[in-house]
């Protein structure tokens, strides 16, 4: 083998890395999750040039289901090595004779004697592998030995399927890279999501089929209710300089749409899948050009489609099916010269009983709603801040619970979470914490003189304030009355105690003693009086 043409990312080597060691802990079918502009192709471009070798004259075979994506494989194996002889089978060609990998169509392939003419396979790679649950793919895997001992290494940018299945082809997804780790690595734009909402467009009439909603009525729905218009008018105001895709549900409509867009002066063309080859192939190449400035499609471009330009993505085709969703943005978020961020306008009825995918469906971290304008990044810093904050907090409750459970001071704590030691009827001292810090203050209140600071008034680490308090507790009150164990605190409670309770409106539980109560009445009225105060700032 020849030195390769360029070098991978980290993160490409570390997929391959990962299947290589799957397979040689006794794995077979395996599965890589990498998403759209993470070089799915590089990286198994890179891996058939680095298993050859060891195959013992065997050969790689890239299965692949759409033309794009076939030629688009076939000429990276190339860039990675030059060197390689590299057949191609689909349709009216036959390459594979002399091959070192053979890159096939699916199709082709579930032709029984297109398939059986092609031997000493060693390995298989599937391109877009979420769709390998199909009978199809079933079978041509099956012929070449995925269930008898042949490697085969899956990718796609999203591990669903809607009529499920992919656990019986892929036995581990071995390595995944999450779309915001592309984006904070600069390997991808970052993505800002913008809703068009429109009122007329009732998506509770439209049907599911298959886990999705139904193509041919959600088109008429989109269509009837003046959607089209909607968005042509949208894309206009939010992204008049920005050259993008639309995705819609059918032929109709991705034509309509078009039209639409025409009509308010943005120069867009249809494509779609039934169109001749050579006629898409110039729309497309007019796209890249930039002589058309928005392509509408009807579900073709959501794979093997790569033009970087594109900044804006228009979905038009509402889903239930996180993958698709992820499919359709992914052609929006490569970087290109220039861009810097990528519009995501996501078409929405005024309610639906649907749960459709939205923008944080882009990744597979928790980090609930985004609120418009707002990008995918900087939702996820927010939440992640959120979360860092509420760990904090926990952390520091358990520190607490954890420091004045094991003191032998009796330590109490009101309903809004302030700690405290009560001395006598008419003093108590408390803790007061520092504001976004986890130092605290201690505080004195006396029924005559309210609330006061000690001498030495500096902010501790709990530890430090916990000990603190706990000495001046210990000079200024009986130990029995302060001690957590005082044995009067096991008896019980006395029909003044429970008096007392009744009048403060305490409810006391069956079988509470009477240091239970003593405390019960403590919180209370030391909440009460902290309620009142408007304590001096630190």
């Amino acid at each position: 083998m020849t030195a390769t043409a360029f070098t991978p990312r980290p993160y490409q080597l570390d997929a391959i890395e990962a299947l290589r060691k799957g397979w040689a802990d006794g794995q077979t079918r395996l599965a890589v999750v990498l998403p759209t502009g993470a070089g799915k192709t590089v990286v198994f471009s890179h891996l058939a040039h680095q298993m050859l070798d060891g195959l013992g004259g065997h050969r790689v075979l890239v299965i692949a289901h759409r033309e794009e994506l076939i030629e688009q494989a076939a000429s990276k194996l190339l860039a990675v090595d030059p060197m390689l002889r590299v057949g191609i089978v689909k349709a009216a060609r036959d390459d594979h004779a002399d091959a070192d990998v053979i890159v096939a169509s699916v199709q082709t392939l579930a032709v029984a004697r297109r398939r059986e003419a092609i031997k000493d396979i060693g390995l298989i790679i599937v391109d877009e592998c979420h769709h390998a649950a199909a009978r199809t793919y079933m079978e041509v895997l099956r012929h070449f030995g995925a269930w008898d001992g042949v490697p085969v290494a899956g990718f796609t940018a999203t591990m669903t399927r809607t009529d499920g299945g992919l656990a019986e082809v892929w036995e581990d997804v071995v390595f995944r890279l999450d779309i915001l780790d592309m984006i904070s690595d600069g390997y991808l734009c970052d993505v800002r999501g913008k809703a068009i909402t429109v009122d007329t467009l009732d998506l509770n009439k439209v049907k599911t089929r298959g886990g999705d909603l139904v193509d041919g009525q959600l088109g008429r729905a989109l269509e009837e209710s003046g959607a089209l218009d909607a968005i042509a008018k949208a894309y206009v105001e939010h992204a008049g300089d920005r050259a993008g895709v639309v995705f819609t549900p059918t032929v109709a409509t991705a034509q309509a749409a078009a039209e639409s867009l025409r009509s308010v002066g943005i120069t867009a063309a249809p494509v779609w899948g039934d169109m001749g080859r050579d006629e898409r192939r110039a729309t497309l190449a007019r796209y890249v050009a930039g002589e058309v400035q928005v392509l509408t499609n009807c579900m073709v471009l959501t794979e093997g489609f790569d033009a970087p330009h594109t900044s804006c993505i228009v979905v038009a085709r509402p889903t239930k099916s996180p993958g698709l969703y992820v499919q359709m943005v992914g052609r929006g978020l490569r970087p290109a010269p220039g861009k810097t961020d990528a519009l995501l306008l996501d078409v929405m009825g005024a309610a639906s009983r649907h749960k459709l995918a939205s923008m944080v469906d882009l990744t597979e971290r928790e980090i609930g709603e985004a609120e418009t304008g707002k990008s995918l990044r900087q939702v996820a810093e927010e939440h992640a801040a959120t979360e860092k904050r509420r760990a904090l907090a926990a952390q520091i409750s358990a520190e607490e619970i954890n420091l004045f459970g094991s003191s032998a001071i009796r330590w109490l704590r009101t309903e809004d979470g302030t700690w405290f030691i009560r001395l006598t009827g008419a003093m108590f001292l408390f803790l007061v914490r520092d504001p976004g810090t986890r130092l605290y203050r201690m505080r004195r209140w006396t029924q005559a003189h309210g609330v006061h600071p000690p001498k030495d008034d500096v902010a501790r680490p709990l530890p430090e304030a916990l000990a603190w308090l706990e000495q001046q507790a210990k000079v200024l009150a009986p130990g029995a009355f302060v001690a957590r164990e005082a044995r009067w605190r096991g008896g019980k409670p006395t029909e003044k105690q429970c008096g007392l309770a009744r009048r403060l409106g305490i409810s006391v539980p069956r079988g509470s003693t009477a240091g239970d109560v003593a405390d019960l009445i403590d919180q209370d009225r030391v909440g009460r009086v902290l309620g009142q105060l408007i304590l001096p700032a630190a």
